[in-house]
């Protein structure tokens, strides 16, 4: 399987202490993408090698997530992992941008995932725009299967580029959102796949707050802002 590293995390699965694992490979080609490292990395780990990583902190683990790239690419790996998680009696997360909904679909009905954190990248019927690929409506038919099963707590969450969403933008996208969560999340303007964006200033938190603020109305579920000055902020 292709890892490219762990981190020891106590915001990526909020409020528990997590091993985070960065699963290589990914097909879509975001112009914000941040882990552009891992698209193409090649550093191979073996089963034990992973069961290795998680046992020698497990002591002081609550979960174990499963993050990219994008993790599916290798879902037998995953579900080997996952599965792992699960007999040693630790919570799991996946991070996912939807694009494989039979995958989604079938770590369901397997029941290894606890929470799962889906990047929404843009309204679906715009992913081009930012992805270079026209799957939203695969990214949608994910977001379904997962909003629809009652043991899964779902996270939608939305890196916000102000050269590529406009408010409007992320009122449409909102109104199309089912999901315990939505969060929307600071770009960052560094080591990043499309360089013209190395150009855009970072958002303020106190903006991102604003358009969440003004994004509130229209969903039902917990609306948070995560940036890097204040982290997670609950709107």
């Amino acid at each position: 399987m292709y890892i490219g590293g762990t981190v020891i995390s106590s915001v990526e699965f909020h409020g528990n202490m997590s091993l985070v694992i960065f699963m290589s490979k990914c097909p879509l080609a975001c112009r914000y993408c941040h882990n552009v490292e891992l698209l193409e990395d090649d550093t191979e780990w073996s089963f034990e090698k992973v069961k290795s990583e998680i046992d020698s902190s497990a002591d002081f683990l609550d979960a174990i997530v499963i993050s990219g790239g994008e993790p599916l690419v290798q879902t037998d790996a995953v579900i080997d992992i996952l599965k792992y998680v699960r007999e040693i009696g630790l919570k799991t997360k996946l991070d996912t941008s939807g694009i494989y909904p039979d995958k989604i679909k079938q770590l369901l009905d397997l029941k290894l995932l606890d929470f799962v954190s889906l990047d929404v990248k843009t309204t679906f019927q715009d992913y081009r725009k930012i992805t270079g690929s026209d799957v939203g409506i695969k990214v949608k038919q994910s977001m379904e299967l997962i909003a629809d099963d009652p043991e899964v707590h779902l996270e939608a969450r939305t890196t916000y580029v102000p050269t590529l969403h406009t408010k409007d933008d992320m009122i449409n996208l909102i109104k199309e959102i089912k999901a315990d969560i939505y969060t929307v999340q600071q770009f960052r303007n560094k080591n990043v796949l499309d360089p013209a964006l190395e150009k855009v200033e970072v958002p303020n938190p106190h903006d991102l707050r604003d358009l969440a603020e003004e994004l509130k109305p229209y969903f039902d579920g917990q609306i948070k802002v995560k940036s890097a000055e204040f982290g997670e902020q609950v709107i």
